[in-house]
């Protein structure tokens, strides 16, 4: 890794601490090096602004497209569902510095009355939701939908895998994009959807079809074959009325509807994924460092793989010690190696 992919990187480990104090923690791990190889300074800030600029976003990007794979195996524990690797997709928004660039490129979000704070960028995940690693994502504007930065991020998606979405990914689209990387699917369905009973199953299932739209389904063409389970959570005041989930596992004997049904709600490890980024990783409040749009890119590569970083050291440990990973404390884990990096020699001087 080169030098301002370091810093790129442990910038966005150590969100609270100033461009200055990074670089003085990153040169504090070269002192191993005899003293008469070289003389360390500490750069001004502008100075390394400028190597942030000369950096671009293509390195950080290719070095998450790269290294950002799911890394659970079959020994991790929450990472499969029989035979299905499970994997999760959803989208959230970073808050950016309020600069004109940043509105001009990413946009705000709408107010009833004046305008917001600050401007935000939108972005999709894939999660392993075993270990909660990102390994897909994709970034654009405030105003663009989840629905496009999907088809973006899903690509990575694969054979074997079964991949766990809320019904805003239910659209016929969308939902067909996603079938069609050989992924298995289990997906929430809106609520006012029909779905016509094509055949009724023991534990309560039925086959049906899902079409692009109604003039297609009078006309029974272009349908995609799909498993219905409808079902109810008793004792649990913030339940809702029912919910209806699409599967393309259509064999009740590979995964029953109570098993999915339970399956399902594995989707929250996505969710703490975000909080994990959000909040833990960065400050609640708090905005991405950047002031224009290029290095607003840069900064989210550097954000995401930080979070990689983290999650695949805690994922190790987890195997180590034969322990489920939602066991470990991810803020203990970042403090850890927040902790460590100056005692690390991860800071070449050639």
């Amino acid at each position: 890794m080169s030098n301002l992919n370091t810093v790129r990187l442990t910038l966005d480990l150590m969100y609270k601490v100033s461009l200055k104090e990074v670089l003085r923690c990153l040169l504090e791990g070269a002192r191993w090096l005899p003293k008469k190889s070289c003389s360390l300074t500490v750069s001004a800030k502008s100075s390394i602004s400028k190597a942030r600029t000369r950096l671009g976003v293509a390195p950080l990007k290719a070095l998450f497209e790269k290294v950002a794979k799911p890394a659970a195996t079959r020994h991790t524990r929450g990472a499969w569902f029989k035979q299905w690797h499970l994997v999760g997709i959803d989208g959230s928004t970073l808050e950016l510095p309020d600069e004109v660039e940043n509105v001009e490129e990413f946009g705000r979000p709408p107010a009833s009355r004046g305008k917001t704070a600050y401007p935000r960028m939108r972005f999709v995940a894939l999660f392993e939701i075993g270990t909660k690693i990102v390994f897909s994502v994709a970034a654009g504007k405030y105003e663009e939908s989840e629905k496009s930065l999907a088809l973006k991020a899903i690509p990575k998606l694969r054979s074997g895998m079964l991949c766990i979405a809320d019904r805003y990914y239910s659209t016929f689209n969308l939902f067909r994009a996603m079938r069609d990387t050989e992924a298995d699917l289990l997906v929430r369905a809106r609520k006012n959807v029909t779905l016509p009973c094509l055949k009724r199953f023991r534990d309560g299932s039925f086959l049906s079809e899902v079409y692009p739209d109604l003039k297609h389904k009078r006309r029974g063409e272009k349908g995609l074959r799909v498993r219905v389970i409808e079902y109810v959570l008793k004792d649990f005041p913030d339940a809702e009325e029912k919910y209806i989930l699409i599967t393309t596992i259509l064999d009740p004997k590979s995964a029953s509807a109570k098993e999915l049904a339970a399956l399902y709600h594995e989707r929250r490890e996505v969710e703490i994924a975000y909080a994990e980024l959000k909040v833990h990783l960065k400050e609640p409040g708090q905005n991405l460092r950047s002031k224009r749009p290029d290095l607003v890119i840069q900064e989210f590569y550097g954000f995401m793989l930080a979070h990689y970083v983290i999650r695949s050291v805690m994922h190790h440990a987890a195997l180590k010690a034969d322990e489920d990973p939602d066991k470990l404390s991810f803020v203990h884990a970042v403090r850890v190696i927040r902790r460590k990096i100056n005692s690390m020699n991860i800071f070449s001087l050639d």
